[in-house]
């Protein structure tokens, strides 16, 4: 154990920070509403859980060495969807049982095709699977009856094949329309023919997303997010009208009159009645929620504490359900009743962790724009200073529990998240201010942070870290080789140190946002990829750095660590590695312990 974590009760505490009850949002079926389906670590590990409203009985339906995390429930609530991989590789088959069945007890639907998941329609009556491999992606479709009754029978049949990387978002109410994410637009097909209807784009080149439509049969309206220079808009687009089979329309996307909301990243759904919108907010570290009035244009916010809301919904009967955490408190079920009272919904058993460190805001000024950060002090005396970069890389840090961050605190670390340009909830031109050149804009916030933090007494030279996993395990490695004088180690969780050869061992629909992000292929921008690889500057790294990876990546594929870490050893620059046998990331809480131990060890070796 690290040297100050080996008391008994500070073990105690981190270790149950990690294993703590981690329940995900109760999606309710369609047309069953006593029955929702959501995930929970309950078990050591995240798989997919059941519950009866009706009867209050709640069941783990899944058990697998290396967790569940995809689940679904068919719009009757007799059937349990849920994605089987291999070890985390991604690569699976969609399994279906009866609602009432236990783990062990999936079978594979019938006629669907093994590989990665791109998306997963339960209707009343149609059923659609998208599925993605090397040679495109599949639409697959099936009665939905067919296997309700538990027999097995009926097979899907392919109802449409592309040969790029297409994501199934939502169908309509009535299942007469279906919309897919296809390059930077949407594309309408009808669910009986499979062809195409419409397209939506923006004429101003932003990317369309789109959030399901009307959950009124016959209503066609389609809720879509617009990419703007100014922010991302949410606006409704009004499909009806669109004749199936009546040829391809180019439906203005960006032309929709905004919905007046707060600035930040909106995320959506309708109410059930399809006259409001829930929107959740995230902005600037912290998330908030509003009903948002279609008719008036009213957005009104509802009251929720201050925090990070990771996902939510309306009940048939007007209530609001979601999941919440803060930095001190862990997450939990809550819901807003009618009357405006807000409650726990259901607490997982399980006991109740330690309350994490609190979170300090900090903004920086920089040539581009006020840099964020959050910070936290260490418990005690402070050994050192860790600045930690998030994944994404278009994601961010924010209030939220964290066992990761805790584990730094209890050793004397103090924290610092840098929500480096990249991150959401800043605005576009933030967001994606790395297009072109990944890498550089985020080291000079990262430099950034650093000058501050060192200037306002967070951090002392010579006794800091950076550390960060996925995006933020590149921007690691990366720092080491063109900061080496700011750092005395790092620490990279599942990360690229060649991003061309990260390239040809991805999955096609992952090499499609290598393109987005750097503007081409490594064919096409050799000199783009090698610049903003960390095997290029290998030479200047001079500090302890531990690489921790899963055998089974495919989004940082773990081959490509190697000769990273080869010419290290050939440089004699002190190195570990942990490889653990799952994919990018674990749902097992018992390898999140090993790791965060390997991890402290670690940093006991560099800080003393």
């Amino acid at each position: 154990m690290p040297s100050d974590l080996r008391q008994d009760h500070r073990q105690d505490r981190w270790q149950d920070r990690f294993t703590a009850p981690r329940p995900g949002f109760p999606h309710g079926a369609a047309d069953a509403p006593d029955r929702s389906l959501y995930t929970c670590n309950t078990s050591g590990a995240c798989e997919i859980h059941v519950w009866d409203r009706a009867s209050d009985v709640h069941r783990q339906v899944t058990r697998r060495a290396a967790g569940t995390s995809l689940g679904a429930l068919s719009a009757d609530g007799r059937r349990v969807w849920w994605f089987d991989d291999t070890d985390g590789d991604e690569v699976g088959r969609w399994m279906t049982q009866p609602f009432e069945a236990g783990p062990g007890e999936g079978t594979p639907v019938p006629g669907v095709p093994q590989g990665y998941p791109a998306g997963l329609v339960l209707g009343v009556t149609l059923t659609l699977i998208a599925v993605a491999t090397d040679e495109g992606t599949g639409l697959w479709s099936l009665p939905s009856g067919s296997l309700s009754s538990g027999s097995g029978d009926g097979a899907a049949a392919l109802l449409r094949a592309f040969e790029d990387d297409v994501d199934l978002l939502a169908v309509s109410a009535d299942e007469r329309l279906a919309v897919l994410a296809r390059d930077a637009g949407l594309e309408v097909i009808s669910t009986a023919s499979g062809e195409r209807v419409a397209v939506l784009v923006d004429p101003a080149g932003g990317e369309l997303d789109a959030f399901g439509f009307s959950p009124v049969p016959g209503d066609q309206r389609l809720l879509v997010r617009r990419d703007a220079p100014e922010g991302v808009l949410l606006g409704v687009q009004d499909l009806e009208g669109v004749q199936v089979l009546d040829g391809v329309q180019v439906l203005d996307g960006g032309a929709r009159t905004p919905l007046a909301l707060p600035p930040g990243e909106p995320l959506a759904e309708w109410y059930p009645d399809g006259k409001a919108l829930l929107v959740t907010v995230h902005h600037q570290g912290r998330s908030t929620l509003h009903r948002h009035d279609l008719a008036t244009g009213q957005s009104t916010a509802l009251p929720v504490p201050a925090g990070t809301i990771d996902a939510a919904g309306v009940r048939a009967d007007g209530r609001v359900e979601y999941v919440w955490s803060s930095s001190v408190q862990p997450p939990v079920v809550r819901v807003l009743d009618v009357d405006g009272g807000d409650r726990v919904l259901f607490r997982p058993p399980g006991g109740v962790p330690p309350r994490g460190p609190e979170l300090e805001d900090a903004w920086v000024p920089t040539p581009a724009g006020p840099l964020h950060l959050l910070t936290a002090r260490a418990a005690g005396a402070r050994r050192g200073t860790v600045f930690l970069l998030h994944g994404g890389p278009h994601s961010a840090d924010s209030d939220r529990y964290s066992a990761y961050r805790s584990v730094w605190t209890d050793a004397g670390v103090a924290v610092v998240h840098v929500n480096y340009r990249g991150s959401t909830g800043y605005g576009t031109a933030w967001r994606d201010a790395g297009h072109g050149r990944p890498g550089f804009p985020e080291l000079e916030d990262l430099d950034a942070a650093y000058e501050s933090a060192v200037g306002a007494g967070l951090a002392e030279p010579g006794r800091c870290l950076v550390a960060g996993s996925s995006w933020g395990g590149f921007l690691t490695l990366l720092a080491l080789g063109l900061q080496p004088d700011r750092w005395a180690a790092g620490v990279a969780v599942s990360p690229v140190a060649d991003h061309a050869a990260a390239y040809r061992q991805r999955p096609e629909f992952l090499q499609a946002f290598d393109r987005e992000l750097f503007g081409g292929s490594p064919e096409e921008l050799p000199e783009v990829y090698a610049a903003s690889s960390p095997l290029t500057y290998v030479d200047r790294v001079r500090v302890p750095v531990l690489v921790l990876s899963g055998r089974n990546d495919p989004r940082c594929p773990p081959g490509q660590i190697d000769r990273y870490l080869e010419l290290l050893r050939e440089r004699g620059v002190p190195h570990e590695r942990y490889g653990y046998d799952a994919g990018h990331g674990t749902l097992v809480g018992a390898e999140l312990i090993r790791q965060a131990a390997v991890q402290m060890r670690f940093v006991d070796g560099v800080l003393g």
